[in-house]
């Protein structure tokens, strides 16, 4: 089996990650494409109380089990099937059941601090970094968390203020100098996105 071609795209919270993930998926037969979602690998916090697990740094590099997820892209790498984990939200904990993921030509790893670990980042073929104004992006996030993870305006705006901001900062912002390629707003960008599929068809062929 050829070795397929591994893709990392990072970014701040609600930058259009998801979005530029989608679009190069669009753009192949969904039969030689694999998408990974680092938030599916936040760590087992079964431990923890709930209140506990509410107070939870998810911005925060130590938050994510990368061991499993660098394991799991290795696997794929090597043309094996892997078992992703699924992650409640609301909960704040994983879930029993995971999703099987079958090895594909394409690999997408997409996470707001893919590019911040260097096991992670030496196995990526391709380091996309998503760059979008901290104003958009909070909108995005507020409207996500209130309709997707049962969260409150209040509590979205307080963990913004405390945590959010202060760990792109830290951690996301400063793992922009690693980008292969920096794509300024997000899947709006189609030029970009046409760079990019070029240059995964172009590894595909190299690697036959």
């Amino acid at each position: 089996m050829k070795r397929p071609v591994l893709i990392g795209i990072s970014g701040g919270t609600g930058s259009g990650k998801s979005t530029i993930a989608k679009e190069i998926y669009t753009k192949f037969h969904e039969n030689c494409i694999a998408m990974i979602e680092q938030d599916s690998y936040y760590k087992d916090q079964s431990h923890l109380s709930f209140d506990d697990r509410i107070k939870t740094n998810y911005d925060h590099p130590d938050a994510f089990d990368n061991e499993l997820l660098v394991k799991h892209l290795q696997m794929l790498l090597e043309g094996k099937n892997v078992e992703k984990p699924i992650y409640d939200f609301e909960k704040h904990n994983r879930k029993k059941e995971t999703i099987k993921v079958e090895a594909r030509d394409i690999i997408i790893v997409e996470g707001i601090l893919v590019l911040e670990d260097k096991l992670l980042r030496d196995i990526l073929d391709i380091k996309i970094y998503v760059d979008t104004d901290a104003d958009v992006r909070i909108i995005r996030r507020l409207l996500r968390d209130i309709k997707e993870r049962g969260r409150s305006v209040d509590s979205v705006i307080n963990q913004y203020l405390n945590v959010v901001r202060p760990m792109h900062l830290q951690f996301i912002e400063p793992s922009k100098r690693y980008a292969d390629i920096i794509i300024p707003e997000g899947g709006h960008n189609k030029v970009a996105i046409d760079v990019i599929v070029g240059n995964i068809k172009q590894m595909l062929q190299s690697n036959e």
